[in-house]
Parts: C-alpha cells; structure tokens; sequence
C-alpha cells in the first residue's frame, strides 16, 4: 500500500517557506498534491511531468487525452505561454476577472499537447484569489495542471473539509494542504473560442461583475 500523504497546515496571508520547499520538492519529483484555492480544492502537479499527468488522469479515470484539466497560474502574463488568440476584448476581460473564481477556455498554444500528449486544442486556466496555490505556481516556475476533488455524497459535491480529503485521498497522492475548509462552490466557466462567450457553468464568479 502506497505510504501516507504528507499533511501540512498552511495559512494563506503568510505560508510557511519551510512547508512550501517540501511541497514544491514533491512537484519536482512527479508527486500529486492536494491545495486549497479561492473556490473548492484542486487535486495537481507540474504540466511538465508526464508521469505525474499520467497519474492524475489514472487517479480521476480520464481516458487518455480525453483529460478534463485546467492550468493554474501564477498571473495573466503566464498564460500566453500555454494559449493563444487572446483577442484584446477578452485579455479585459480576464483582467478584471484574475486572480478570481473564474475558468476561461482558451485555444491551446503548440506548447500545451507536446507537454500532454495529448490532442485537445484548448485549455482551461485559472489564476485563483488564494495565495498559496498562487506562490508554489510562482516558485515552481511553471502552472500546475488541476482538477477538482469531487465527493461521493450527491449534496455536498464537493470534499471542502481538509481532514475529510486526507481520510478519502491520504492514500492515492503525496501531499495534503490543509488550507482550513474550502469552498462548496466550484469557478465559473466562460469558453472563449467561439464567436461569442459561452457560459458553460455559473459558479462563485459573478459573471456581471467582469461583462
């Protein structure tokens, strides 16, 4: 049986470096962890390591490049890297809406299937209202390929209590951020590589706040 997850208390308005080093040598060596963010908490690792996404697809029984992933970035200056055909209206938009509860669909750059293996021609991204997914992208130096953590309990949806993830997934990833109790509420999703703007989920983003 695979060994204990690492379990870290870390607290938003000053993360403990010591505790961000361990965590980010997890990253490093292909290791999935588990982190709060300004909705609900993400299950992720480095978009570099191939073995790490391959674990992450196996773990939420995605079908190869058939992967329902987003990237998390540290600010709107990352992404350009990862998507393209950010037309001005929509770069405003973004704008106004990062760091937030927001997902955005965006036509992938040649960098992103490479790094996959994968065929799909989009992404999501997101640049999170919460400082400690936000300082391992920073550290790291590169975005962190997320999903989220789904319960099975039909009314919750969504696992929000740390001690609760580390029973559930204790087992089957590497590290643990307890965050305190997350969000019930997951991003709002806008695809942006139609015509016009798609609203694929109503979620905590308020859409009229960025429109």
């Amino acid at each position: 049986m695979k060994a204990k997850a690492e379990f870290f208390k870390l607290y938003e308005d000053n993360p403990e470096q010591k505790k961000i080093d361990i965590i980010l040598n997890v990253l490093r060596n292909d290791g999935l962890i588990i982190y709060p963010t300004d909705t609900i908490y993400g299950i992720g690792c480095r978009i570099s390591s191939k073995i790490a996404v391959d674990k992450l697809a196996r773990l939420k029984g995605f079908k190869p490049g058939k992967e329902r992933f987003s990237l998390i970035f540290e600010d709107l200056s990352q992404i350009s890297e990862y998507a393209k055909n950010i037309h001005t209206p929509i770069f405003k938009i973004m704008k106004k809406a990062f760091p937030g509860p927001f997902t955005f669909i965006l036509h992938s750059s040649s960098k992103l299937p490479k790094l996959l293996n994968s065929p799909k021609k989009t992404v999501g991204v997101r640049v999170p209202n919460h400082n400690i997914p936000r300082t391992l992208v920073q550290q790291l130096g590169e975005p962190i390929i997320t999903t989220s953590i789904r319960d099975d309990d039909e009314i919750i949806e969504y696992s929000t209590d740390p001690e609760l993830i580390y029973e559930k997934f204790g087992n089957l990833v590497d590290a643990i951020i307890d965050g305190g109790y997350g969000n019930n509420v997951p991003s709002t999703i806008i695809d942006c590589t139609g015509e016009e703007l798609e609203i694929i989920r109503e979620g905590l983003g308020d859409i009229n706040m960025i429109l």
